[in-house]
């Protein structure tokens, strides 16, 4: 892997869920049983029905949410309060990945699907909320959910993102195409072998992959970090 591609680079954006945590940590399983619990009653519809739902909607909305909200005029804002109401004591803290985001140079950003107030804790949880400049959720973009273009659009304009010096990592594919196309590296953090050509780089693990491309471009001799070559 050619990691000075991303030497240029001075605006790091990160998803949240299963990004900056481990997809192991399962902490989505809590907020997708509440989402599940939240629709059946919302709908007046068994949970079976409900979860049927929730997976068509993510599919062909980009999330639960817009999908009810597009279909059956929910408004957003207890259904955000009530499926983020879960347990962070199941995410691990890293004193690792906080000294590998502040080896990158430039800002450090945070956009996710969920809200800013459910993502600092989060960060708070894996003891990075000392590591962004800011945090963006889907309240930021008018509740209008990654991949959508328009979401993006509103989203970066707030940051003052330029593109073409900036990066973006994902676990989900689909919430990379538009970055790209819009000329900012892409980073696919999934166990998923199989990325699409619009990705610049794939890696299981958050922490590896930024440990190499820190050594690689980024690091200076005695900064206790591990020094490396380029190419990998």
């Amino acid at each position: 892997m050619n990691f000075y591609q991303f030497s240029h680079v001075d605006t790091w954006i990160f998803d949240l869920d299963n990004t900056l945590y481990p997809p192991k940590v399962r902490l989505f399983d809590q907020i997708e049983e509440k989402m599940r619990l939240f629709v059946a009653d919302f709908l007046n519809v068994s949970l079976d029905e409900a979860d049927v739902l929730r997976a068509q909607y993510w599919r062909s909305h980009g999330t639960t949410l817009a999908g009810m909200m597009n279909q059956h005029a929910m408004p957003p804002e207890a259904f955000l309060q009530f499926v983020h109401d879960i347990d962070f004591s199941p995410i691990p803290h890293s004193e690792e990945l906080s000294s590998l985001i502040s080896a990158l140079p430039g800002r450090k950003i945070v956009y996710t699907n969920g809200t800013e107030p459910y993502a600092r804790r989060v960060l708070q949880a894996r003891g990075l909320e000392q590591n962004f400049e800011a945090v963006y959720g889907i309240e930021h973009a008018n509740y209008r959910p990654k991949p959508h273009a328009e979401a993006f659009a509103k989203v970066f304009e707030r940051a003052a993102v330029t593109p073409h010096s900036a990066a973006m990592f994902e676990d989900d594919a689909r919430n990379l195409q538009v970055p790209a196309g819009l000329g900012m590296r892409t980073v696919y953090i999934s166990p998923d072998t199989n990325s699409p050509d619009y990705v610049d780089a794939a890696h299981q693990d958050l922490e590896a992959f930024l440990s190499q491309l820190v050594a690689a471009c980024f690091s200076k001799p005695n900064d206790g970090l591990p020094h490396g070559h380029g190419n990998i």
